[in-house]
């Protein structure tokens, strides 16, 4: 117990930050997290070594994250909301909600792993090493999957 709570403290702002960068809500995030180290906790004998404890954590919230999201979705709450903040080049096309919401509708439509590498990016503001760490890849993976997903997105845009 005292080894989880270390594990607690290390890395609870990070897997929040993650989490925050995926819902742009503070009290959301903060729920998720929790729920995500409960989860982790109760299966800490399923963490085999084989990846960094914050990639394990990581993947925990990204999974609780998505199941509160779709969730949410079918309960219609629009406290969450997936918020277009690109610092992209073509980011500017996408200035009023009606082409915010093709974006987001494009993006759903993709595959992952192109939807997540896209949205860790672009929204979570996550740089490719971390994206790589996350998954468990190489930078270059990260980069190269951010920009198909670019392309599809385009693609699905046009």
């Amino acid at each position: 117990m005292a080894e989880f709570d270390e594990v607690y403290i290390q890395h609870f702002k990070y897997v929040y930050k993650y989490v925050l960068s995926l819902c742009r809500n503070e009290t959301v995030a903060e729920d998720i997290s929790q729920a995500a180290f409960l989860k982790a906790f109760e299966n800490i004998d399923s963490f085999n070594g084989k990846c960094k404890i914050q990639v394990w954590l990581c993947q925990i919230a990204k999974n609780t994250f998505i199941t509160y999201y779709e969730s949410a979705k079918k309960h219609a709450d629009s406290s969450i909301k997936l918020e277009w903040d690109s610092v992209e080049d073509f980011a500017q096309r996408f200035i009023d909600k009606e082409s915010a919401f093709e974006v987001h509708k494009a993006l759903h439509s993709i595959d992952e792993p192109y939807k997540e590498v896209f949205s860790l990016r672009l929204f979570g503001e996550l740089s490719f090493s971390q994206i790589a760490e996350l998954f468990g890849k190489t930078e270059s993976w990260a980069r190269v999957t951010y920009h198909r997903a670019k392309m599809k997105l385009k693609e699905g845009l046009s």
